[in-house]
């Protein structure tokens, strides 16, 4: 039987993939990959050389990304028993085989030598970085360390690699696990059409009556915002809340608190190995800020601009929610009492604009947009192997020719991680033979699919994520970069690379960006300019409240990772930082983080701060556009010259500088989320 994941392919054979190809042709690939990393070392030229040493690698990276990839896509959007376990039983084999690389002393000695030959000067600026960049990962790998500490760092990355999946399906599975199905109709007053459809839709999959509530995102968000039944809203809260934990209605089941103290451990240990006091300080050896403390203070500085708001918003919903009769307003009341505070101060709300943000609209008027920024225009391809019938293709073009692709996943369904982001399928790169391979992305988001014959019909927020990761997409998609490991997403310091992805969002606030996105789907009707001023008046609402919620969590993040004090415990931790931060502590059996994966599963360990740091960046960099039109072609053409083409080619502060002229500066920050202070 012939494995489709050893084979040759443009696009990812979805449809021929199954969960007994993916170990075969992982160990196959990793044993070639072995015997051709011992031929090339074994050559052992007189002086290394870019071609000789760098492109033989990349080739076995790119033949192990290629297999690689679309397994891990498919755990993530169309997750089984099957391929779950599959994908589980390389990890270990992939940990191994990086942890190798990382430590085999050959190939360090290879780089070091290609880093002082008369060779080195004659790379480009590129290259020269991505040795640098080479040789820092060698030493964050152990290759200093004695052999019996080098085996010990191999065992921390493989067990890491295996706790921060098995708490990322356990979110996955807690999910699941509970539902509530309902058959009176009064029990989900107050909730809007779209959800009860989606109830309803729900309901019917399982061959029940009624409706079907489920923790799903937009399930949950709907309940929690929209349904007048306190009693309701506390139960899908608690619910929600403690997912994977040792509280709530499922207790004990999937249990992420075990794995997040072996995590937390397991991570001191790698960083002490390593020669750093915490993990925090590890984290920060590969991005942009300079230590815990220039973090600790940028978070400290966020919080003390935007507390005097946030106790403002906080107490002007105090006294409304009194006003509606609720006297002891709690954690599961603050999304519904702040829905019909901002219908009453603005009369707008998120199902209000519903309407006018029809799925197709809203990708054309995106791609309209980038079209006009970046001179490129995005033409959708009819006829590809899917995995979910979802699933769409897309090809960018740029003067007649395909300069990437990228794929879109929109909706949320069963065994789909939940979230939105964007990842790479495949990295630009050129070839030995001198042609260019193109990029291709992977684009996933968690939508209310579309119901009842009409099309989806996506809210403002939505809209903003789905921006959000077309500006990721852009980001890897749009690079000039020839090398992989420095083209598109490659080598970007971590809290730099939600600096396009930030950016992007500007152009659903902006009149003539919402003009391009924004038709009711019925009529096509642009918004109407009365709904336009109620959403530009709006738009700061709870910005405080919303801006002193995220420091919590990267606070949180950040004094976990960068703190050692005997005997406390996690909770302990996100306690005091609530203590700090929060103006309304959720109760006792609340269980955030448990399901916090984007520090325990994804790649936000100790960086989870880089949202704010890059939203500083990204807003200051779209300042300039504010001063020389939002169009501004020559502007736009900047922007990608600087910032997108040049992926992880230089430091992400010369880039910035690049484009902006000067270092970035929090005010354009400050300034549009509405919260004054004089600059830090």
């Amino acid at each position: 039987m012939s494995n489709p994941l050893l084979q040759s392919y443009d696009l990812p054979p979805f449809s021929d993939i199954r969960a007994e190809h993916v170990k075969p042709a992982i160990e196959q690939i990793l044993a070639d990959n072995r015997e051709q990393l011992h031929a090339l070392l074994a050559t052992s030229p007189t002086e290394w050389t870019w071609a000789d040493l760098v492109e033989p690698l990349d080739e076995t990276g790119e033949r192990l990304s290629r297999a690689w990839s679309p397994v891990g896509h498919l755990n993530a959007v169309m997750n089984t028993p099957e391929m779950r376990d599959a994908y589980n039983s390389c990890l270990p084999l992939l940990s191994q085989y990086s942890t190798e690389l990382g430590q085999n002393q050959a190939l360090f000695e290879a780089y070091t030598q290609l880093s002082k030959s008369d060779s080195f000067a004659e790379l480009d600026a590129t290259q020269q970085l991505i040795i640098e960049h080479t040789l820092r990962d060698f030493r964050l790998s152990g290759i200093a360390l004695p052999v019996d500490q080098q085996k010990r760092y191999g065992e921390l990355q493989m067990r890491l690699s295996d706790l921060q999946s098995k708490f990322s399906n356990n979110v996955m599975d807690a999910t699941q696990a509970w539902t509530k199905h309902i058959t009176d109709a009064a029990a989900l007053d107050g909730l809007p059409e779209s959800a009860l459809a989606q109830a309803r839709q729900a309901a019917e999959a399982r061959d029940l009556e009624g409706w079907l509530i489920t923790l799903e995102f937009p399930s949950y968000y709907a309940v929690m915002t929209y349904a007048h039944d306190r009693s309701l809203r506390q139960e899908l809260y608690t619910a929600y809340s403690t997912r994977a934990s040792d509280q709530g209605p499922n207790a004990g089941q999937n249990d992420n608190g075990p794995l997040i103290k072996e995590i937390l451990s397991l991570r001191q240990e790698l960083a002490e190995l390593l020669g750093y006091d915490n993990y925090a300080e590890l984290s920060l050896a590969t991005k942009m800020a300079d230590s815990t403390d220039q973090v600790l203070g940028f978070l400290r500085n966020l919080a003390q601009r935007s507390k005097p708001a946030a106790e403002a918003d906080l107490q002007a919903l105090r006294e409304y929610a009194a006003e509606q009769g609720c006297d002891d307003l709690q954690t599961w009341d603050l999304g519904y009492y702040s829905e019909k505070l901002q219908q009453h101060r603005y009369a707008i709300s998120q199902e209000v604009l519903r309407p006018y943000f029809p799925v197709n609209k809203v990708i054309d008027g995106m791609f309209d947009i980038a079209e006009r920024l970046y001179g490129i225009s995005i033409r959708e391809v009819a006829e590809f192997d899917r995995w979910h019938p979802d699933a769409r293709l897309y090809e960018v073009v740029e003067e007649g020719d395909v300069i990437g692709r990228f794929f879109l996943d929109l909706y949320a369904r069963s065994n789909k991680r939940g979230g939105a982001w964007m990842d790479a399928a495949r990295d630009r790169r050129r070839l030995p033979e001198g042609m260019v391979q193109k990029p291709v992305a992977y684009l996933v988001c968690n939508f209310t699919p579309s119901l009842g014959g009409k099309p989806a019909l996506l809210t403002h927020n939505e809209v903003t994520t789905l921006f959000h990761e077309f500006g990721h997409g852009l980001h890897h998609l749009l690079t000039k970069v020839d090398y992989p490991s420095a083209s598109g997403i490659n080598g970007v310091a971590w809290d730099a690379v939600e600096l396009p992805s930030q950016f992007m969002e500007n152009w659903c606030w902006e009149p003539e960006g919402l003009a391009l996105i924004a038709g009711h789907h019925e009529t096509d009707e642009p918004l109407p300019q009365e709904l336009l001023d109620k959403m530009m008046a709006a738009r700061n609402f709870q910005s405080g409240m919303g801006m002193l919620r995220q420091v919590e969590f990267s606070l949180f993040d950040f004094e976990l990772h960068a703190r050692r004090v005997p005997n406390r415990s996690v909770q302990d931790v996100l306690d005091a930082v609530r203590k700090e931060t929060s103006l309304l502590n959720p109760p006792a059996f609340n269980r955030f983080q448990n399901g916090f994966s984007h520090i325990f599963a994804g790649g936000y360990a100790a960086g989870y701060y880089s949202y704010k740091w890059a939203e500083v960046l990204s807003s200051d960099a779209f300042s300039r556009f504010e001063e020389e039109g939002i169009f501004n072609p020559e502007t736009g053409r900047a922007f990608r010259d600087n910032i997108l083409a040049r992926g992880g080619s230089r430091e992400p502060m010369d880039l910035f500088v690049a484009f902006r002229g000067r270092e970035p500066s929090i005010d354009a920050l400050l300034r549009h989320s509405g919260l004054t202070g004089e600059a830090a």
